[in-house]
């Protein structure tokens, strides 16, 4: 078995996840299951492993997820600005029509 590793690198939308801060001891949930569950030395490891890959894609998938938070804020911040600039503009041409017609 591998022994510890840290799965959760992820950070939510304002900081970081809980996980983040907890390693996943993989070295001892199998001997757990070996000496509590009574499973095999062979089933002990490939579960600890099964389960330390899954957080691990986990740990990924909210990585990406993070990666397109950011993106949609980028774009969002970006899509107000143009939003207040047209407005600023369509403002402006209204009072010059409104200041040609009187």
């Amino acid at each position: 078995m591998s022994g510890k590793r840290d799965f959760g690198a992820s950070r939510g939308r304002r900081g970081q996840s809980p996980m983040s801060l907890i390693p996943f001891d993989t070295l001892k949930l199998a001997r757990d299951l070996r000496d509590r569950a009574h499973f095999s030395p062979e089933q002990a490891e490939g579960a600890a492993a099964a389960l330390a890959d899954a957080f691990q894609d986990l740990d990924a998938k909210k990585s990406a997820i993070d990666r397109i938070d950011a993106k949609i804020e980028a774009l969002e911040q970006r899509l107000t600005i143009k939003i207040g600039s047209m407005l600023a503009v369509a403002v402006g041409v209204s009072i010059a029509l409104a200041k040609l017609v009187h």
